[in-house]
């Protein structure tokens, strides 16, 4: 026999060290399996709440926000749904935000929601009554006592008409500038755009182009502006007009007219005098449009033009630089 057979054959291990070599062998593997099992007994409780979240949803599942559609003022009804897989309860505050949302349980302290356990919530959104006809958004946000917080967004489109329509009220002439205010009379918001003439006795004294105002404008509301006018004249005879529109055909004007007379330089009868000259020219120039076949403007304190009767606007004050 070959002196590695016979080597083999002369450490060939005995009956006991063969039963016990795969027991040594598994000795580490079961170790690490019994280390794991004890981490896992002994985890704390609130080491599975804290893995498995609450959360909320819509209910009755597969969508991932509300919607609501309605006219001005009517009250939407939905549910939502908070789902706490953990094994301790928790206790969640729900409310709204961007709409006037209602819930029909919302006890003090909030909602407590127990261990596996899911909780349904009805709520109500009302579409606010003097809406615009568009799209809206906002959210139903839950808060736990931890100050966790999730949220679902809302979605809102109110219905009705879309009418773009507004007027140009209150024109003025002052010192150093025009002033005039807008009225939303529609059902849409509106960014008017503002354009200026002034003629005189000589010819034409202001032509400002077409050019969009720092405005948004909601229905029903009502925003006094200022036009500067630094460069005004010291004397003459002045028709102003202002033209205002807006996206949707939304079209307004207003007419006024004004005198500039220098009276600190001008005393007796050189200011009668001149005074007398400037009314002269000024019917002279209405006449000459007459006989031409031109609109006479006779608006002494400004008139507005497209009026339409509307509730009253509410009032905000602006300045166009």
């Amino acid at each position: 026999m070959p002196s590695a057979a016979r080597a083999l054959t002369r450490h060939r291990c005995s009956p006991r060290t063969r039963a016990s070599l795969p027991a040594r062998a598994a000795l580490p593997a079961a170790l690490c399996l019994c280390a794991a099992w004890g981490a896992v007994v002994g985890a704390a409780p609130g080491a599975f709440a804290a893995s498995a979240q609450w959360s909320i949803a819509p209910a009755g599942g597969g969508r991932p926000s509300f919607y609501a559609e309605g006219p001005p003022g009517t009250v939407l009804q939905d549910t939502v749904s908070v789902t706490n897989p953990g094994r301790a309860p928790v206790v969640v505050r729900l409310s709204g935000t961007g709409l006037r949302t209602v819930f029909a349980e919302k006890a003090e302290g909030g909602i407590r929601v127990p261990a596996r356990t899911r909780a349904e919530v009805p709520f109500t959104v009302t579409v606010p009554a003097g809406a615009a006809p568009g799209d809206r958004s906002g959210a139903v946000v839950a808060r736990d006592t931890r100050g966790r917080t999730a949220s679902v967004p809302v979605r809102l489109r109110v219905g009705g008409p879309a009418l773009a329509a507004l007027t140009v009220e209150h024109l003025a002439v002052h010192a150093d500038r025009i002033t005039y205010e807008l009225v939303n009379r529609g059902t849409t918001v509106l960014v008017p755009r503002l354009a200026v003439r002034a003629d005189g006795v000589l010819g034409r004294l202001l032509d400002r182009a077409p050019r969009t105002l720092p405005v948004h404008l909601r229905p029903g509301a009502r925003v006094r502006l200022a036009e500067p006018w630094p460069d005004r004249p010291a004397l003459d005879a002045v028709d102003v007009r202002l033209t205002v529109t807006a996206p949707g055909g939304a079209h307004g004007t207003a007419t006024t007219s004004a005198r500039f007379v220098p009276w600190p330089t001008v005393a007796g009868t050189s200011g009668a005098l001149l005074v007398g000259t400037v009314a002269v020219l000024a019917v002279r120039r209405r006449r000459s449009r007459t006989a031409a076949g031109g609109p006479v403007p006779e608006r002494p304190r400004g008139a507005v033009v497209a009026e339409t009767p509307h509730p009253r606007g509410e009032l905000t004050e602006g300045a166009v630089k």
